[in-house]
């Protein structure tokens, strides 16, 4: 039996994983190597686990989280409004497979974009395309598209998107045009896709912060309704760093 050839072939049908494994396992003594069916167990699990890593890295990077940010390493207590118990019932992601929204309000530096960028990790983990923008990227992502005609392509592409996370909200003026796009894109997305919006200003001001009172019901109509909503707490936890 040929064993470097099998091996090319592996690679030649770009099953890189399974090559490396069964060159390894080649290599060892008769005695002991794997059975037949223990090594074909062995192969097809490493193949997988590697396409699952692939992917993984691909949705990491297509997402364009601000913070390579983790789950286990958010600071849960009282005196940041926030629970262990709140986040877990979130880590299987259920609830963007329900379509439902997370609204993340607190003072600035207190991890509001570390929490949204943590669930966002998480969903890439669990194979959900996510995106990332922050009000100032989507500001100019929807004025570019209305300058190239990329308009509607946008929308379909955010539309396809499991999660958006809107970091910033509130930080900077919307424009008719931005207030049109947003409620495009909560429309397509109510019901099927979910959303993340962090902002500094609590959830009650957001209609006064929209300033116009029918785009304003239509939007908050869309999100808050079917929304986990975490109010955080406490001192910026930029200053303890």
């Amino acid at each position: 039996m040929n064993t470097s050839q099998t091996t090319q072939h592996l690679r030649d049908l770009k099953l890189y994983a399974m090559a490396n494994l069964y060159e390894s396992a080649a290599q060892l003594p008769i005695h002991q190597q794997p059975s037949t069916h223990e090594l074909m167990a062995q192969l097809v699990q490493s193949e997988l686990l590697d396409k699952t890593n692939r992917k993984t890295k691909m949705l990491l990077k297509l997402s364009r989280l601000r913070y390579d940010a983790q789950l286990e390493n958010i600071e849960y207590n009282k005196n940041r409004n926030l629970s262990k118990e709140s986040i877990l019932q979130l880590i299987d992601c259920s609830w963007i497979k329900r379509a439902e929204n997370i609204l993340i309000t607190g003072a600035t530096g207190c991890g509001k974009s570390y929490l949204a960028c943590a669930l966002g990790q998480q969903a890439c983990q669990l194979g959900l395309r996510v995106l990332y923008l922050n009000l100032n990227r989507f500001l100019e992502k929807v004025a570019l598209a209305r300058l190239d005609g990329s308009f509607n392509n946008m929308l379909n592409s955010l539309e396809k998107t499991h999660l958006i996370i809107l970091d910033d909200f509130g930080l900077a003026p919307l424009t008719q045009d931005v207030k049109l796009a947003l409620l495009q894109i909560l429309e397509d997305r109510y019901g099927r896709k979910a959303t993340i919006i962090a902002s500094q200003i609590p959830v009650e001001k957001w209609y006064d912060y929209i300033d116009e009172p029918t785009i304003a019901d239509a939007i908050l109509d869309r999100i808050v309704p079917k929304a986990h909503r975490f109010d955080l707490k406490g001192t910026s936890l930029r200053n303890k760093k």
